[in-house]
């Protein structure tokens, strides 16, 4: 059974993602704050983690940034605060998908199934791209910039692998959140947009490579 930790200081809420995760076949397991879900992931190997934000002890960011050291299980952040800052200061930590509250549970459910699908379906490519200092391992799964490594979180290195697959293609905003982020993606297309902004400021240089297509969507052009 793939097991799930929630982390929230609300037992209310706690209950609630239990109830709906244990009807959905799933073991889950609860902590209280950051902390502790710190200790627990240390200790205990889990398919997805539920992280609040905001949490006596340890905020969620906090706590996904030291669990992040060890562990590359994915993580949805739940918050009461919608801004995006706090959206990409989430997806900088490597947070996989983010869920502003309140939330209908069975919506987060299949956010769950989605994310563990996608995490545990990733491909890896054999082969290795270069253009000028900006070089790709597909196998490793690796983006180095003029001889530096970039640290990309799971999601933008989907995203920019398959923009690089796809180089010269204008690639329109419905493809890309269906091949990147799936069928049954139920979010916005601001996280489309959020993920392209923090991929041209890791990338330095060759962020200017993602053009944006006006009224479309987005293109990996050499060019720059």
């Amino acid at each position: 059974m793939q097991r799930v930790l929630i982390v929230d200081d609300e037992p209310n809420i706690r209950g609630i993602v239990r109830k709906y995760g244990e009807f959905e076949g799933y073991t889950v397991v609860e902590a209280s704050d950051g902390m502790e879900a710190v200790e627990l992931c240390r200790r205990e190997k889990f398919d997805i983690i539920i992280l609040d934000v905001m949490m006596p002890e340890l905020d969620g960011f906090s706590a996904c940034r030291e669990i992040r050291k060890f562990s590359e299980a994915p993580v949805i952040m739940l918050s009461a605060r919608s801004e995006e800052y706090d959206r990409i200061h989430g997806f900088e930590l490597g947070v996989d998908d983010y869920v502003v509250k309140p939330f209908s549970p069975r919506e987060l459910m299949m956010r769950v199934a989605a994310v563990i699908k996608r995490s545990s379906g990733a491909s890896r490519e054999r082969d290795v791209y270069k253009f000028e200092g900006l070089e790709v391992d597909f196998a490793a799964r690796t983006v180095s910039v003029d001889g530096a490594r970039c640290e990309l979180s799971l999601k933008e290195s989907e995203l920019f692998f398959y923009l690089l697959r796809n180089r010269g293609i204008a690639l329109t905003r419905d493809a890309l959140l269906r091949e990147v982020w799936g069928y049954d993606f139920y979010g916005d297309d601001r996280t489309l947009d959020t993920h392209i902004k923090l991929l041209r400021r890791k990338l330095g240089p060759y962020g200017g490579c993602i053009v944006t297509i006006r009224g479309v969507g987005y293109r990996f052009d050499e060019a720059k």
